[in-house]
């Protein structure tokens, strides 16, 4: 960040309140709370970029007794393994696993990846988070 420049926000009285309940405990003051959405959202949009390098998480909770749900998520991951970084894998009980896999490549790759894994049947939840490594943000 070359420095900081200081402007100024016209927020209603409730939409202020708001925000600084949603902010309470979890930043030091506004600034950073605003510095954080702009962030995010300036990921989000070029994460939105086709090719675009991106880093994913995927969490997937899935029934892994649910019939060749295991096999099938294998073979997904060993066609993409150039994308996969690293993968965490928990028994939450005797039925139901948690997956998560950390990915890194181009946006449309990873997307279409997640897409992949999540529309399996026997998958309860997945969610793909994402983000970038950049000196502008």
């Amino acid at each position: 960040m070359s420095g900081l420049k200081r402007f100024g926000v016209s927020v209603n009285h409730d939409l202020l309140e708001k925000f600084d309940h949603l902010i309470a405990g979890r930043y030091d003051n506004r600034s950073e709370a605003i510095r954080d959405l702009i962030r995010d959202k300036i990921i989000k949009e070029e994460a939105q970029k086709r090719g675009q390098e991106i880093i994913g998480s995927l969490t997937l909770v899935y029934n892994h007794q649910q019939r060749q749900l295991p096999e099938k998520l294998v073979k997904i991951e060993d066609n993409y393994n150039c994308l996969f970084k690293s993968n965490l894998h928990l028994y939450l009980d005797c039925k139901h696993c948690l997956e998560v896999i950390v990915m890194q490549g181009p946006t449309d790759k990873i997307q279409k990846v997640a897409q992949k894994l999540g529309g399996l049947r026997g998958v309860k939840h997945h969610k793909l988070t994402i983000t970038t490594v950049s000196e502008e943000l």
